[in-house]
């Protein structure tokens, strides 16, 4: 039985009738046709998808949705649409029964119809229960289903019009209702239901309407219409950010890659067998002299060897790839639709040529082509959406990783890498794999496009295809190997730029030494030498980068130009008509897309493929062993503390730091560990924190571990924060320990008190402040074992005993406690319980003070050296001394305030004010009034944070750009651009002309003129794309070269203060990012900017001449494209702003982690450490995923202008096809079909261009800020060997932080003749770095004035005056680079001369000792010399400068007593004929000095010499009593 049959008993209504459909004026279906085809298709969709459906609702269940009208309304339609099928079939059957012949169909058609209607409604209901508050399956199903009925619904119109009397009424009627309630079904099926119960939307006040927006809003990204609104009224701000959906945050996504990366590494791990020979000790026997003798055991020890390098590759594939492939189905449905173009252009220049075509084909056509470019856009749109959300994800997970990965990392492998680097695996690797997901799928995508064009090309022009082909292919090695190359000198690049940057980090983290130094400018040459290597290999980049434009744009023209010519020239009879030569055309511009993408698409893929092996070697480093350290349970042992036979190194191949340790320490033990430096002290509590490698032997501590290492980490938080350190507040405790660490002064003092913020590195902090803050949040903690390594050096002497008394000491807090001590304070030394004496990571000796003592061994000849003669004394005094000393500290707390802030003072640090970093890394203030002003929140403020800037980009950057680049060279480009289009568009008009010649005898007659005068137009046109991209590239590099330069110059230039107020992150920043923008990301931009401009105006200008009409169109639609524009680029610059602002506190964050991870460990808080690195992120992705979703939300929007475009230029070409030539139509339409892809790439080079220029408003932001004096004063008539003498004379001097502060100190009259020694003391606060920061002008005098050699200061050049006095400051800060360098950046002095500064240091033999002696590299901050050694260091530094006037800022509080003696008797030596200023903690270093200046809140209280003092029993008296020297 045929299909005629199945419609009509007789076969009077057939299947298909082409007269009836497609040859008439008026087409209409078959009845046939409709009843089965259009009733089964939406039948067959439903069928089809609905398993796979239920089976995705299954697996992803959304919570349960209650029952709305809206829900209840959607079921009653699915049963009455099912009903009324049902009543088709009973009325078919009922007709029969009555005798009527009823076709088979009648009855199969609505039964199939029926059974799907009962589908829909039970999936609407399951939907409902799974939680989907609006479907596009359903969506889909109801469209589809109204377009087949809307068919019948014309047809049954026309057949009511037409033949009245056969209208079947009951049929009709059923039909009617039914397609009323299908239009309601569509419409209800646009709404979206309420939020399923307990979903993050009703949680969350700000939740993301994505999740509850309906399909429609969802496919054209209306949903965030919303926020755009927003943003154009008002900059958006952060309040106004949705949280991220659940499964892009990182508690979602980092687990997932860790648990794959994990399953990775352990596949190529195999256990092998391994040897070890371990000494066992004996109890029992031992030797008459005591020593025990060795036995040995052999262990076989399983340990996992690695095979082969674990696949990062596959891991981001198992944890990414299943929702990743969505977007490759996307992919393939739009790389077939695009072809659907050419295709409906060829049948309308078929139909302009075919005057008895009906009119409706052409709008027809019309019609289809609206219709698929629109599907198109909105699939591509959703493709893109996937892909970057995938690389959001891909980002965190990336991020997370490494976060996670250098908390645990060994610190052999922590060496290998700086924290730039690291920071870069953040930064730039993570961004780099963002980046390729996007056209990851290029990779099958365009060989797939490939195909297909060649495809329609073959069926268009035949085998002439042939030599396009040709062309194309030898471009391909062309662009490979240009990539080849683009990828060595990228690779030189980032190598170049990464020693820039860590450079940079040194320069801004050691600032304070350069400007103390004077080393300003030899620091900038080197900065600058390495920039200069960088744009030399970016301008060989750019001479590549021009030739693989010239290629990419020329290759279209190329391939057109050749098959053309071979089509015409092999067979006469060959016409090129409208036909061959637009489509032609259209295909070859289809094909020109994936040609260019793939290079970019596989050098993309290198980088990432470098960017993955760097990531893969960090996430593969050695991670410390969790059974470095046993930790029993409580009970199982009485000791606390023991190493038996312990051998560790800092990493596995090392020969062992410290060897033969023994040591059992019972719980509650005070242990002091002493020894000169570099003797291993540090390194044993490492080893105890299981921080150093164990070699051999066992290490077992008991309880929870509080750790202060010797130079304090501090975080950049409130100081309260820094001393809970995550735990709980606890009021009591907390201000007891606050009071035990000498901090309730300096809280008062502080403008926030303990909610102050703490700057980065804690630089509003003094060095003691920060030791004090360390200390209070090991105290604070209050675990069973505590290591302390030297807390008491950085403090003055009196702090340093109320500390020892309060917290450390038998009396103090932590008394019952396990404390073990590093400690160079010899007072402290009798109330230890144990005392270990190391020598070169051996322990020679250990027992209490008195054993010790007896023993006359290493530890007394190392006491009786150092120790004062009046140790009996002091051990009396100690006894009387406890109420006095108390009482008099009452006095002094009320009497001092003592440290003040950075900034010096007690007031509010508001708005941008002025703070200012002084030389000894602190600040002394006196300001008793300010102190006592509220203490606001906005003053406990510091740093301040990236400001996102809001409004548009003003057209004054763009100009500075421009002047940057050059005028003449900017006109130049702008007139190559115009040039190369217009030779471009005239090729085209030359080709319609072409195609419109007539044809006599089937041959056109002159071609040859034709072909020759299309070449000549390509040939203009490669060389104008070839002068514009040098141009521009070159521009590129001229420019960023000046602001580079001008930017290093300016930040250089700029106070202390600068530097303490904008955190490093920041600065970093400006040289990595922006700098980077500007080298590579701004002068591309620029190319493609104006390439798609110009392609615009040109498509518009051809469209307009073809077909006036479209006049009328233009301007609306340009209109509405340009408020599109506006009111998208409004939202996305200030969402890009924030995202990058979120950004740098990721950074800052992380860089602050890795400084401190040894703290972080020993504290037990890597949980908490995590958590608030995945909220930073999740924070930066906040404003992130709103960019990617506006970008989306205006490619549809725009896209959609563009199809309107095509649509109107088709719709009027084809009113006016009785005037148009074909040729002028096909150069029309194809120009047409090109403007959307240009109109999307102007709105996003546009933005782009505006987001990434603010890289250079920011650059030229420092160009404004404050800066020091001049360098180098003009007229200078300083004589050479000044200062001669060395007299210093102080004239009523005062200086102030800031101006809105009082005085930090004031009035101070000193006269000091060359040659005097003069010690400089005072309560912490008192102002004695203040006056020092007077002498080298790192703030300027508010009152009098220093005159040296009866110079005055003030008029000179900052390095006149700087480089000719010499300081050893408080911290010794070392740069990366050679110990040389660190000693002689400029290059000035002799290597006889260095090393005889190195002798008389005491340094010679360690560094002759070096394999590289002089050359021998300085790790990041010198880390890889001990605090003493660089100590040396930095006094070598002054023993080669050899200046008149030397002063010393408590340069020895770090350091043991021998090193401490050594120093001390050089300078008495090398320095006796200059004028020495020293500020002193240590008291016994100035007893013999000529004079001694006592300063009191900021004022001079006594000056005399150090015995006159004494017997006036003023203030000295008393800090001389403290220290016991009287």
């Amino acid at each position: 039985m045929g299909i005629d049959n199945f419609c009509s008993l007789d076969g009077s209504d057939p299947f298909w009738d082409w007269n009836r459909t497609w040859q008439t004026h008026n087409p209409d279906l078959t009845p046939c046709f409709q009843n089965t085809v259009l009733f089964w298709i939406p039948c067959l969709y439903l069928w089809l998808f609905a398993p796979f459906y239920i089976l995705y609702l299954k697996r992803n269940d959304r919570g349960y949705i209650c029952m709305t009208h809206l829900n209840r309304a959607k079921t009653v339609i699915g049963f009455t649409l099912w009903l009324i099928c049902w009543a088709d079939v009973f009325y078919s059957f009922w007709e029969r029964s009555h005798g009527a012949t009823v076709a088979p169909v009648y009855l199969v058609s609505p039964t199939m119809l029926g059974v799907t209607m009962l589908l829909a409604t039970f999936l609407i209901q399951y939907e409902r229960m799974k939680g989907v508050q609006s479907s596009g399956v359903m969506l889909n199903f109801w469209l589809i289903t109204i377009v087949c009925a809307t068919v019948t619904f014309r047809s049954k119109i026309l057949h009511a019009l037409n033949e009245p009397a056969s209208v079947n009424v009951f049929k009709y009627t059923t039909f009617y209702i039914y397609y009323t309630m299908l239009l309601i079904s569509l419409i209800l099926a646009g709404l979206s239901d309420q939020p399923p119960l307990f979903s993050q939307a009703v949680r969350d006040s700000n939740s993301c309407p994505e999740s509850g927006a309906s399909f429609l809003s969802r496919i054209t990204f209306w949903w965030i219409t919303g926020l755009m609104v927003t943003g154009y009224k008002r900059p958006l701000e952060e309040k106004d950010l949705w949280s991220l959906n659940t499964e892009d945050k990182s508690q979602r996504v980092v687990p997932q890659l860790v648990r794959r990366w994990d399953q990775e590494c352990n596949k190529v791990k195999r256990p092998v067998d391994k040897t070890l020979y371990s000494p066992k000790r004996s109890a029992r026997e031992e030797k008459k002299d005591g020593q025990q003798i060795e036995e040995s055991e052999i262990l076989l020890a399983k340990s996992l060897q690695k095979t082969g390098d674990p696949s990062l590759f596959c891991a981001l594939c198992r944890t990414f790839g299943p929702y990743f492939l969505v977007s490759s189905l996307y992919k393939i449905i739009h790389d077939i639709l695009m072809f659907v173009g050419p295709v409906i252009l060829r049948l309308l220049i078929q139909f302009v040529n075919d005057s008895s075509a009906p009119d409706w084909h052409g709008y027809f056509y019309t019609t289809l082509l609206f219709i698929c470019t629109c599907v198109q856009t909105l699939i591509l749109q959703k493709y893109f959406h996937v892909c970057f959300v995938t690389g959001m994800r891909l980002r965190t997970a990336i991020v997370g990783a490494v976060y996670r990965k250098a908390l645990v990392i060994t610190n052999a492998a922590r060496r290998t890498s700086t924290v730039g680097e690291i920071v870069n695996l953040m930064s730039v690797d993570a961004q780099r794999f963002m980046d390729l997901i996007t056209y990851i799928n290029m990779i099958w995508s365009a060989p797939l496009q490939v195909i297909l064009a060649l495809y329609f090309l073959w069926q268009n022009l035949g085998p002439s295809v042939l030599a396009g082909v040709a062309v194309m292919v030898l471009m391909v090695p062309l662009n490979a190997v240009i990539a080849m190359k683009t990828k060595t000198y990228q690779v030189a690049q980032m190598k170049s730029k990464e020693s820039r940057i860590k450079l940079m980090n040194e320069v801004m983290n050691g600032i304070k030494v350069l400007k103390l130094y004077a080393w300003e400018l030899a620091f900038k040459d080197k900065v600058s030498a390495i920039r200069e290597s960088e744009l030399r290999v970016l301008k060989k980049t750019a001479y590549l980068g021009a030739v693989s434009t010239f290629t990419w744009v020329c290759a279209p023209f190329l391939v057109a130009l050749s098959t053309f010519a071979v089509y015409v020239l092999i067979d006469e009879h060959n016409v090129l008509d409208a036909q061959k030569a637009f489509v032609s055309l259209a295909l070859f511009n289809i094909l020109r897309f994936p040609l260019n993408m793939l290079p970019m698409v596989i050098s993309s893929m290198v980088q990432a493929s470098v960017s993955m092996k760097r990531l893969r070697v960090f996430l593969s480093h050695e991670e410390l062993d969790e059974d470095n350290v046993e930790r029993p349970a409580i009970t199982a042992t009485p000791d606390s503390i023991r190493i038996v036979d312990g051998a560790f190194s800092w990493s596995k191949g090392d020969s062992p730091t410290l060897k033969r340790i023994n040591v059992r320490i019972p719980e509650g033990a005070l242990v002091a560990v002493v020894g000169h430096v570099g003797s291993g002290k540090s390194s044993l509590l490492s080893a105890l924190l299981g921080e150093m490698q164990k070699q051999e032997g066992s290490v077992l501590i008991k309880g929870s571990v509080a750790y202060v290492p010797q130079q304090a980490w501090i975080q950049n938080a409130t100081l309260k924060d820094n001393i809970l350190f995550g735990r709980e507040a606890k009021d009591s405790w907390y201000q007891k320990v606050v009071e035990a660490c000498a901090l309730l002064p300096d809280l008062e003092v502080l403008p926030g008190g303990d909610s102050t913020e703490i700057g980065e590195k804690g630089v509003n902090l003094s060095g003691g402040q920060k030791q004090r803050v360390s200390v209070a949040r090991a105290v604070y903690c209050s675990c069973a074992v505590y290591l302390l390594d030297d807390p008491l050096s950085a403090v003055d002497a009196h702090v340093g005993k109320h500390i020892f008394d309060k917290v450390i000491g038998p009396q103090g807090l932590l008394q019952g406690r396990t404390r073990v001590l590093v400690t160079h304070g010899l007072s402290f030394l009798p109330q230890a319980d144990l005392i270990l004496v190391m020598v070169d990571g051996e322990i020679t000796e250990m027992g209490s003070y008195t054993e010790l003592l007896g023993r006359q061994g290493a530890f007394a000849e190392f006491l009786h050296t150092y120790s004062n003669t009046e140790q009996e004394e002091e051990e009396e005094s100690v006894g009387e001394e406890g109420g006095e000393a108390e009482d008099e500290k009452g006095k002094s707390e009320e009497a001092v305030p003592r440290k003040g802030l950075e900034n010096g003072g007690p007031a509010a640090v508001l708005g941008q004010s002025q703070i200012s970093l002084n030389a000894a890394g602190k600040t002394e203030a006196n300001d008793v009034a300010a102190a006592k002003k509220t203490k606001s929140t906005e003053a406990s403020r510091l740093t301040e944070a990236d400001k996102a800037n809001t409004g548009r980009v003003k057209l004054s950057v763009f100009w500075e750009y421009m002047k940057a680049i050059g005028l003449p060279l900017s006109i130049f480009s702008i007139f190559l651009f115009f040039c190369h289009h217009l030779s471009s568009l005239g090729s085209n008009y030359w080709l319609s002309l072409w195609t419109d010649d007539p044809v006599i005898n089937n041959t056109q007659p002159n071609r040859e003129m034709r072909l020759g005068v299309y070449g000549a137009f390509g040939l203009t046109q490669g060389i104008a794309v070839f002068c514009y991209s040098v141009s521009v590239s070159v521009g590129g590099i001229l420019a960023s070269r000046y602001l580079h330069q001008t930017m290093l110059y300016n930040v250089l230039r700029s106070p202390m203060s600068f530097f303490e107020r904008t955190p490093s992150g920041n600065l970093v920043n400006r040289f990595a990012k922006e700098t980077d923008t500007i080298d590579t990301v701004i002068p591309s931009i620029i190319k493609m900017f104006m390439g798609s401009l110009f392609n615009v105006l040109g498509s518009c200008a051809v469209i307009l001449v073809a077909t006036p009409l479209v006049a009328i169109i233009i301007p609306p639609l340009g209109l509405l494209y340009f408020f599109v524009q506006r009111f998208y680029v409004a939202s996305s610059r200030q969402l890009k702003r924030l995202e990058s602002v979120s950004r740098s506190p990721v950074y800052t964050h992380f860089n602050e982690t890795l400084l401190g991870t040894s703290v972080i460990r020993a504290f037990g808080e890597q949980e908490r450490f995590i958590r608030e690195s995945d909220g930073r992120v999740d924070h930066n992705q906040k404003a992130y995923f709103p960019s990617i979703v506006a970008n989306r939300w205006l490619a549809v929007r725009l896209e959609f202008v563009g199809n309107c475009i095509v649509t109107f230029a088709a719709l009027f070409a084809v009113m006016a096809r009785e005037s148009l030539s074909p040729g002028i139509m096909g150069l029309s339409i194809s120009y047409a079909l090109q403007v959307t892809t240009s109109l999307n790439w102007l709105v996003r080079m546009s933005s782009e261009l505006e987001t990434n220029i603010v890289a250079v408003e920011r650059v030229k932001e420092y160009g404004d800020t404050e800066k020091e004096a001049e360098w180098r004063s003009e007229n200078s008539t300083l004589p050479a060997g000044w200062p001669t003498t060395g007299h210093i004379e102080i004239r009523n001097f005062g200086l102030r932080y800031r101006d809105d502060l009082e005085l930090a100190i004031s009035d101070i009259s000193v006269n000091i003749e060359g040659g005097e020694k003069v010690g400089i003391v005072g309560r912490t606060g008192a102002g004695k770095s203040s006056l020092t920061l007077g002498l080298f002008r790192i703030i300027e005098a508010s009152q009098g004035q220093i005159c040296v050699d009866g110079v005055n200061i003030a008029e000179l050049g900052l390095h006149e005056l700087r480089s000719r006095i010499t300081i050893i400051p408080q911290d010794p800060v070392l740069f990366s680079g050679s110990l040389r360098m660190n000693l002689d950046p400029f290059d000035g002095y002799t290597d006889e001369e260095v090393w005889r500064a190195l002798e008389l240091a005491h340094l010679k033999n360690f560094v002759s000792g070096l394999p590289d002696k002089l050359n021998h590299e300085c790790s990041e901050g010198g880390e890889n010399l001990s605090l003493g050694q660089r100590q040396l260091v930095c006094l070598a530094r002054a023993l080669l400068r050899k200046t008149k006037i030397l002063v010393l800022d408590e340069a020895t509080a770090a350091v043991d007593l021998e090193t401490d003696n050594l120093i001390q008797s050089t300078i008495r030596t090398q320095f006796e004929d200059c004028t020495v200023l020293t500020i002193a903690h240590r008291l016994n270093t100035i007893m013999d000095y000529t004079r001694v200046l006592v300063l009191d809140k900021g004022q001079m209280a006594e000056f005399g010499s150090p015995s006159n003092l004494i017997a006036k029993k003023g203030i000295f008296y008393k800090m001389a009593k403290d220290s016991g020297l009287v």
